[in-house]
């Protein structure tokens, strides 16, 4: 049980930055956020800085709900890309390909979503690879 053994905290700070407004940021505010997390797992201390560079404006729960929006999507999309089409193994790393194959299962991805079915997501994977029958319904529809 990690969750007993884990405690934190977050910190979040805000600093504008004044730019003419001219060129590149024109309507946008530009800032830098940081988030400061002191974590204790199991009497050990981390203490962990992220810097982001953003333009919203400097208000620290609207910049500390956007942080924490980024890694939902994070934990829901690019986890689950990763466990159902094992993406952080993919060895292709050259030219165009990598986004082609990420627009590929993000698509794969929609389309077992889409069809409302009983079957885990790898095991949909699964079936769709084996049976050209089932592989015409996903797609299909």
């Amino acid at each position: 049980m990690l969750a007993d053994m884990r405690n934190s905290n977050r910190r979040f700070s805000l600093a504008s930055v004044n730019y003419p407004k001219n060129g590149m940021f024109k309507r946008a505010r530009p800032g830098i956020g940081m988030v400061e997390r002191a974590c204790w797992i199991v009497g050990e201390h981390r203490l962990e800085r992220r810097f982001f560079i953003n333009s919203i404006p400097a208000q620290a729960r609207r910049f500390a709900e956007a942080v924490r929006g980024h890694w939902g999507i994070e934990n829901k999309l690019h986890w689950r890309l990763d466990v159902l089409f094992r993406e952080d193994a993919c060895r292709i790393r050259k030219g165009n390909a990598p986004a082609i194959l990420t627009a590929i299962r993000n698509l794969c991805m929609n389309l077992f979503e889409q069809k409302p079915s009983k079957l885990r997501l790898s095991k949909q994977r699964r079936k769709a690879a084996w049976n050209d029958d089932y592989r015409a319904k996903v797609v299909f529809g």
